[in-house]
C-alpha cells in the first residue's frame, strides 16, 4: 500500500511545445548551452556582424570601392583628404580599403555558404544511397571518392578555371566539388551502422518502401553530423577561396575580395602595411568565429559528446 500511494503522489510534469510542435524545453536548454559557452556565443556574434556587414555593404561602406585615385595612393590609415576620413588608408591605387574590405565580405560569405549548402546535400544525397543500396552502387561512389580526394584541388582549380574563365558561380562549383566528399564518407558510415538498427528491421517488416526508409528514418538520423561538419567547414570554404583569390584564380577585377586585396597588397607590404593587416584581420576574425560555432554545435548535437557532459 505505501508503494502505492508513492506511485500516486508523484506529480506528472506535462511537456510544453510552442506554436510549432517544438518543444519548449529543448530550445531553452539549446540556448542555454549557447549562452554558457561564451566562446559559441562570441563566434555567433562574430558571424552575424560579418552577414549583417554583406548583406548592407552599400549602406555601411564609406566610399566607392573602387574608386581610383593615384593621387591617394598608399596614405596611412587615418588620412583626411577633402573632408573624407580614410579609416584603413588606400592601397596602391587610392582605393579606400575599409570601403574594399566591407565589400569583400560578400564574395566570402556567398562562397562560404553556398559552397557548404551544395556540397553538403550532395554528400548527404551520395552517402545515404552509398551507405543504404551497398553493393555495387556503394563501391561505384566510394571509388569516385578516392578519386576526388587524389586528385590535387589547386590542379583541379587551375584546369577549370583557365578553360571556363573566372567567376563566383565556378568557385562556388569548384569547391563544392572536392569537398562533397567529406560529407559523403561521414553519412556512408553513419548509414552503415544505423541500417541494422531494430527500428530499420521494424520497417521493412511492415512493408516500408526503401525510399521511406531513407528520408523518413535515416535522413533525420543523418542531419546532426551534416550540420556539424558544414559549420566547420564554413571557415575553410572562406580560406579556400581567399587562397584562389590570391593566386588569381577567384573572382575578377574589379570586385574586391579579401584574397585579391592581399595579393595586390604583397609587393607594397613593406611600404604600405595596412593593405595586407586588415584582410588578413578580417579572415582571421571570421574563420575563428566560424570554428567556434562549429565546436559549440559539435558539442550540441553529437551524443556521445552530449553523454560525456
Amino acid at each position: 500500500m505505501v508503494s502505492e500511494e508513492k506511485k500516486i503522489n508523484v506529480p506528472q510534469i506535462e511537456t510544453e511545445y510552442d506554436q510549432f510542435g517544438v518543444e519548449v524545453h529543448w530550445i531553452k536548454k539549446f540556448f542555454a548551452s549557447l549562452w554558457a559557452q561564451k566562446s559559441a556565443l562570441v563566434g555567433l556574434v562574430i558571424l552575424l556582424l560579418v552577414v549583417f556587414t554583406a548583406i548592407f555593404a552599400k549602406f555601411l561602406s564609406p566610399m566607392d570601392p573602387t574608386e581610383q585615385s593615384l593621387l591617394l595612393n598608399m596614405k596611412p590609415p587615418g588620412f583626411e583628404s577633402g573632408g573624407k576620413v580614410f579609416w584603413f588608408g588606400t592601397d596602391h591605387l587610392g582605393r579606400d580599403l575599409l570601403s574594399r574590405v566591407i565589400y569583400g565580405s560578400q564574395v566570402s560569405i556567398i562562397v562560404g555558404v553556398f559552397s557548404v549548402l551544395i556540397s553538403g546535400s550532395v554528400g548527404l544525397i551520395l552517402g545515404l544511397i552509398s551507405g543504404f543500396y551497398g553493393g555495387t552502387i556503394d563501391y561505384l561512389l566510394m571509388r569516385l571518392v578516392d578519386f576526388i580526394l587524389s586528385f590535387p584541388f589547386i590542379l583541379l582549380a587551375l584546369a577549370t578555371i583557365n578553360v571556363v574563365g573566372p567567376s563566383l558561380t565556378l568557385i562556388i562549383v569548384v569547391i563544392s566539388v572536392r569537398m562533397w566528399t567529406a560529407y559523403a564518407r561521414v553519412v556512408r558510415g553513419k548509414v552503415l551502422s544505423l541500417k541494422e538498427s531494430e527500428f530499420i528491421t521494424a520497417a521493412h517488416s511492415i512493408g516500408a518502401s526503401n525510399w521511406r526508409i531513407l528520408l523518413l528514418h535515416l535522413l533525420p538520423n543523418t542531419l546532426s553530423p551534416v550540420i556539424i561538419i558544414g559549420s566547420l567547414y564554413l571557415g575553410r570554404m572562406i580560406v579556400i577561396e581567399a587562397g584562389l583569390s590570391f593566386l588569381g584564380l577567384g573572382v575578377p577585377p574589379p570586385r574586391p575580395t579579401w584574397g585579391g586585396i592581399l595579393s595586390e597588397g604583397r609587393n607594397h607590404i613593406y611600404l604600405a602595411w595596412w593593405i595586407v593587416t586588415f584582410p588578413g584581420i578580417a579572415i582571421t576574425i571570421t574563420v575563428l568565429g566560424s570554428n567556434m560555432v562549429g565546436d559549440w554545435l559539435r558539442n550540441v548535437l553529437d551524443p556521445r559528446l552530449r553523454a560525456r557532459s
